[in-house]
């Protein structure tokens, strides 16, 4: 009984985290924006102080990947949706010169939304800790 409620308890967690995190918000807060532009992270959420950067030197090896998956998944889903809009007559000349031209800008369209999908990812599996918020100065 304890565990289904640990269990409900980090679903609800995890969605939250993820719910934010797809609106490019604080995961913990809600609040602070987590990019200045596309490409800049702030280093910290302006709400509540936490920092995205874990500290760890490879932690955004895993925002990598997941930017590939997405990025990917995307391509392959617009590639699909082609070729069942187009059959039987599927111009294949035509999709090959759609699908180089859609793989170069996908991973940088999906950019921010694979790191701070990451980072509630990782809030999910290892909870913060107040070493993981900035002091607030006065």
């Amino acid at each position: 009984m304890r565990h289904e409620k640990t269990v409900k308890m980090n679903l609800k967690l995890a969605t939250r985290f993820m719910l934010r995190a797809l609106k490019l918000r604080c995961p913990h807060c809600g609040e602070g924006t987590m990019f200045s532009n596309w490409i800049t992270m702030r280093p910290a959420c302006r709400t509540c102080g936490l920092r995205f950067d874990r500290g760890e030197h490879d932690h955004y090896i895993g925002a990598f990947l997941v930017n590939f998956i997405i990025a990917e998944l995307l391509v392959v889903a617009g590639i699909l949706a082609f070729i069942f809009a187009k059959w039987p007559n599927v111009p294949w000349d035509m999709m090959t010169w759609i699908l180089i031209g859609s793989m170069v800008p996908a991973p940088f369209l999906t950019y921010p939304y694979s790191k701070s999908i990451w980072l509630a990812l990782d809030l999910v599996f290892r909870p913060y800790e107040p070493m993981d918020f900035e002091e607030r100065r006065a």
